[in-house]
């Protein structure tokens, strides 16, 4: 029986060994992180599943294909699915007017609404409310993937992949630029939070003209609180400025923000092609599954879908690089 060797245990990794194991495949893991960690780009990101949202700055194909994340991993982890709620302050309203004729799915909300929605928000009189949107804990995410694959008696390598491996699959994100080498990196910095006199219940985001945030919580007074994009290949530390605009956005949600404990601070470099959307491609004996951009957790089940539609049965989806196959 054919082994595929999935390079790399990120979210694109894990999402495409999951897809081959519950079709049948066979299938190994090599990552010389050994598995989910600090160490991995897809550990730091937000976890919303928010094709509507997304959609606001993004090509097409992040809306539809996004919209097939929920129930996928719905099937693999727990996914809450309380929508999204994206707010702005009163000087910055024609941001949040943009923001409506930019996507879709969503209801205007007033004070009486945003209050009924998160009672500890105060202050915003309009809002948007994208009820079917949802998200995920991408560490709890991550983890509870390679349990499953483990259980299937997937063997997760921690080393890296020998040279020379057949049906293989890398899925390594910049770590393969070698080879893709269209691909860049594009700066993301974040901040886990705790502030236990602020309960939120679903992601909010906050519209800025200059750093629009995104806040998810994580259970316990626990928040991701992120998220930068800046085109630079430095990931070695968080700035004064990026660190300050975020903590200011938050204490614009409420001013009890000000009083939270900044847990972890959290700088990665997201693997991104030109157009910001994700390609497979076929060199060689290899398959390439890369460029999820800041879509990680929205599109790996669309990239792992067309990556084993390939592998298993020759069939070219839309994210199939044509020209390099």
């Amino acid at each position: 029986m054919t082994v595929w060797s999935i390079i790399g245990a990120g979210v694109a990794g894990l999402a495409v060994a999951s897809e081959l194991v519950a079709r049948g495949a066979k299938v190994q893991v090599f990552d010389p992180g050994g598995g989910p960690g600090p160490h991995g780009c897809s550990w730091w990101a937000g976890g919303m599943l928010a094709p509507w949202c997304e959609y606001e700055n993004a090509e097409e194909p992040v809306l539809r294909l996004g919209q097939l994340a929920i129930d996928w991993w719905a099937k693999r982890t727990q996914v809450h699915r309380r929508g999204t709620l994206v707010v702005a302050n009163p000087r910055d309203l024609p941001d949040l007017r943009r923001f409506a004729r930019r996507t879709e799915g969503f209801s205007e909300v007033d004070t009486g609404e945003i209050v009924e929605l998160e009672p500890y928000l105060h202050g915003f009189g309009k809002g948007l409310y994208f009820d079917a949107e949802a998200y995920l804990n991408p560490r709890q995410a991550l983890l509870d993937l390679s349990h499953q694959l483990q259980d299937h008696g997937v063997e997760l390598h921690h080393a890296r992949a020998p040279t020379g491996l057949d049906n293989a699959i890398d899925c390594r994100g910049l770590h393969a630029r070698e080879y893709l080498q269209d691909l860049r990196g594009v700066k993301g910095e974040m901040l886990v939070i705790r502030c236990p006199d602020v309960t939120l219940t679903r992601p909010i985001r906050l519209l800025h003209p200059r750093v629009p945030l995104y806040i998810v919580p994580r259970g316990d007074g626990v928040y991701m609180l992120g998220a930068t994009m800046i085109e630079s290949e430095d990931s070695s530390r968080i700035t004064a400025r990026s660190m300050l605009e975020l903590l200011s956005a938050a204490y614009a949600l409420n001013p009890a923000f000000g009083e939270a404990e900044v847990l972890e601070i959290g700088v990665d470099l997201r693997p991104a092609f030109p157009d910001n959307l994700p390609r497979i491609r076929r060199l060689g004996p290899t398959i390439y599954a890369n460029g999820l951009y800041r879509h990680g957790y929205l599109l790996a089940p669309a990239l792992a879908k067309g990556v084993a539609d390939l592998a298993l049965d020759n069939k070219h989806s839309e994210m199939v690089d044509e020209d390099r196959t």
